[in-house]
């Protein structure tokens, strides 16, 4: 079974709706830790970014640095959840990116070790 942290910071006020959407859409992939569910933490910083030219911003303006309250959240997600179906974490990808505001995604993913 092929377990990943997928970390992603998302603005504060977005933060809830992104987690709902894949957790519905991924309901045993998604946030699934034994017998939990919508399991993820999160915390509270501030990102920095500047758009730049071409750049389609869905806070600030290109040229300007940006500065947003964000959180950086962390999910466990399971490609073969046990006697489920398999789910690529590709896939789980595309529907962050579907469902976050920003026009770029920043996010991380690292694979988990069997224990």
């Amino acid at each position: 079974m092929a377990r990943f942290k997928l970390v992603f910071f998302s603005p504060v006020a977005s933060t809830q709706r992104v987690l709902q959407h894949l957790f519905a859409t991924y309901p045993h992939h998604v946030g699934r830790i034994g017998l939990y569910g919508g399991c993820a933490f999160v915390t509270r910083g501030t990102g920095q970014f500047m758009p730049l030219q071409g750049a389609q911003p869905a806070i600030g303006v290109v040229g300007a640095q940006e500065f947003v309250e964000e959180d950086r959240v962390e999910v466990v997600v399971s490609e073969t959840p046990e006697g489920g179906e398999r789910v690529q974490m590709r896939s789980v990808l595309e529907e962050l990116k579907k469902v976050h505001p920003y026009e770029e995604v920043a996010y991380d993913i690292y694979r988990l070790e069997d224990r």
